[in-house]
């Protein structure tokens, strides 16, 4: 998570702003701009609120307790800006119960846009072995999207009985659910309706976008 330095710095340099231009919309001299972006200062109420008028921001935001995406306006209204875009964490495993509470490690951050942002809760996850290939290959990153259900032929991240989540393509029937393999090497997995309760099966989430990396 950001921290309130990051984001004054960020918020001014995306406006094309100098320390003084910002400090005199402030009321303050561009030292103490510099202080504020350095972490070495914070500011007070009065100047938070003053900032998140400026910048267009809620104060959360702007003191780094969340990474909601913002829209920009300049004050003539014409010219708009992307906000810093929301990072998600990149999983090498995701354990027991939903990714937020249930991170093994985090191996990397990947952006999202603002628009995907808006759309709800995101985390990744680096696929490993070869059960999705050639679509997916060991290394790729997939952006999920956290949701308790998905609809017949979305590629989902499954976790079976606490183990460490998977990924496969999901297709429902009257009594159960058929995990599918991209690999024509690996049978497709079927649970029934009993079994999805008792094991449990649960999906996490609804795969997005694929990253490759080279």
């Amino acid at each position: 998570m950001a921290t309130y330095s990051n984001r004054i710095k960020e918020l001014r340099t995306m406006r094309d702003m100098s320390q003084q231009a910002l400090g005199d919309l402030l009321g303050v001299n561009k030292v103490t701009v510099s202080q504020y972006e350095r972490g070495v200062r914070k500011p007070d109420i009065n100047v938070v609120a003053a900032l998140c008028d400026i910048f267009n921001v809620s104060s959360d935001y702007l003191l780094g307790k969340d990474d909601v995406t913002i829209r920009l306006v300049d004050k003539d209204g014409l010219k708009r800006l992307d906000a810093p875009k929301t990072r998600v964490p990149v999983l090498g495993c995701v354990a027991a119960g939903v990714p937020r509470d249930a991170i093994e490690d985090i191996l990397d951050w990947e952006d999202i846009s603002p628009e995907m942002a808006l759309n709800g809760e995101y985390f990744a996850l680096r696929i490993k072995g070869d059960s999705m290939s050639p679509r997916m290959v060991a290394g790729d990153v997939v952006i999920v999207r956290q949701q308790p259900d998905a609809e017949n032929g979305d590629i989902v991240i499954v976790q079976i009985n606490g183990e460490c989540a998977t990924c496969k393509k999901l297709m429902k029937h009257a009594d159960g659910i058929s995990l599918i393999s991209f690999n024509p090497a690996y049978e497709p997995i079927t649970y029934s309706n009993e079994q999805i309760a008792s094991l449990p099966v649960v999906i996490l989430g609804k795969v997005v976008e694929n990253r490759q990396k080279y």
